[in-house]
């Protein structure tokens, strides 16, 4: 069991490598599939919205499959089906097949956001103890690799489809090589409930999403808000309000994908040792100092600084909430995380379209305080991650 649990836990590791790798290798590829399709700026930016709708219809969609058929086959299916669509943009030779394209590739994407994330929990179950942060750490290593294999194949004149297809090859195949470490479904939890006892399917069809899920999907819906608001304007932010060349600015964004990366990394650890509660409470307190410090700096060391320890406090908090909502309920972990996750990216989404139209009436730097309210609320409302005395969780996520 052990070492079938060991092998399960790598297997999720390289999904979660491979998601970061593809949505990578589109995003590098986003100018010249761009022109290709001879869309605009402003056509594009409508075109995403489609990749955002595709990847919230598969998030509903899987989860309840994954909780029906299990995320041993949830998962690889959901990985293929990615990998396969990630060439479609590629091919797009006009507004109609980039949209059509980026709507079935914003669906894969979201079929193995849920999935691998089920799985991740399953997982962290059969450990006892907190892993799920580490697993959030390699999709952005999957990232970091996917530009750098970008720039090398563009640097080399290679054809965005070309690349894209030899990616969906690569995708296919370690979808298929790691699937058969993946953890069989749960069971255990089942067995000790009498025959007589055990909820009926029609019951299971009636059962409702609790309140307490909501609320973590609300949460994550505000946190990843947060994190949107950082991927879009942070570079922006140093050259547009602080004055600073394109090259010094680019390092806001760096400063805070790094601290993420690395408090990832190191998460689970603190988790384990304090409790999920407070790496929500006091992260977020982090995440809401830090990003003040940007808003208020007029230095750009001491904003690069704000931005870095925003990184560093939200690094941790969206792996808790979506261990949570797993956790709270073995036989609806994919419905749970479904929806934790689906809010959670329209949060995402919804980063630029928030603060834009805030800079018609306030400076940049100043819409920055309404992320930083929202940091302040999910600090205030951190205690909802306390497990329940009923519920099954990892022994040393005890909350603070």
């Amino acid at each position: 069991m052990e070492r079938s649990l060991r092998a399960g836990r790598l297997a999720t590791f390289a999904y979660f490598t491979l998601n970061g790798f593809l949505m990578g290798m589109w995003i590098v590829h986003i100018p010249a599939i761009e022109h290709r399709a001879g869309t605009s700026h402003a056509v594009l930016g409508w075109l995403l919205l489609l990749l955002g709708a595709g990847a919230f219809a598969g998030m509903q969609i899987v989860g309840p499959l994954t909780d029906r058929y299990g995320a041993r086959t949830a998962v690889p299916v959901s990985a293929a089906l990615c990998s396969a669509a990630v060439v479609l943009p590629g091919l797009a030779t006009s507004t109609w097949t980039l949209g059509a394209a980026l709507l079935v590739l914003g669906f894969g994407n979201g079929c193995l956001d849920v999935s691998m994330n089920a799985h991740a929990v399953q997982v962290e179950r059969g450990y006892e103890r907190p892993v799920m942060s580490a697993f959030h750490a390699t999709f952005s290593v999957g990232g970091v690799l996917a530009a750098l294999v970008g720039a090398r194949t563009l640097s080399w004149g290679v054809s965005p489809a070309a690349t894209l297809a030899a990616v969906a090859l690569f995708g296919l195949v370690a979808a298929l090589v790691a699937a058969p470490a993946l953890l069989r479904p749960e069971s255990a939890h089942t067995a000790e409930i009498p025959a007589a006892e055990a909820p009926t399917a029609g019951a299971k069809a009636a059962r409702r999403t609790p309140r307490r899920i909501w609320v973590l999907a609300a949460l994550a819906l505000m946190l990843m808000l947060c994190e949107g608001v950082a991927n879009d304007w942070s570079v922006l932010h140093l050259r547009d309000v602080l004055d600073a060349p394109a090259a010094t600015a680019a390092l806001a964004y760096g400063a805070f994908a790094t601290a993420m990366t690395v408090g990832r990394l190191l998460a689970d650890r603190v988790a384990a040792r304090f409790g999920a509660v407070a790496i929500v409470r006091y992260g977020a307190s982090v995440a809401a100092l830090g990003l003040t410090m940007a808003a208020l700096s007029p230095w750009v060391p001491l904003a690069l600084i704000g931005w870095t320890l925003f990184g560093a406090g939200l690094s941790g908090c969206i792996p808790q909430l979506f261990s949570a909502a797993g956790h709270a309920d073995p036989d609806a972990s994919g419905v749970n995380v479904s929806r934790v996750a689906g809010l959670g990216y329209l949060g995402m989404l919804a980063g630029p379209a928030v603060i834009g139209p805030l800079t018609h009436w306030v400076p940049l730097n100043l819409t920055f305080f309404l992320p930083v309210a929202f940091c302040v609320i999910a600090a205030c409302t951190a205690g909802i991650l306390r497990p329940r005395r009923d519920a099954p969780v990892p022994r040393e996520a005890e909350a603070v």
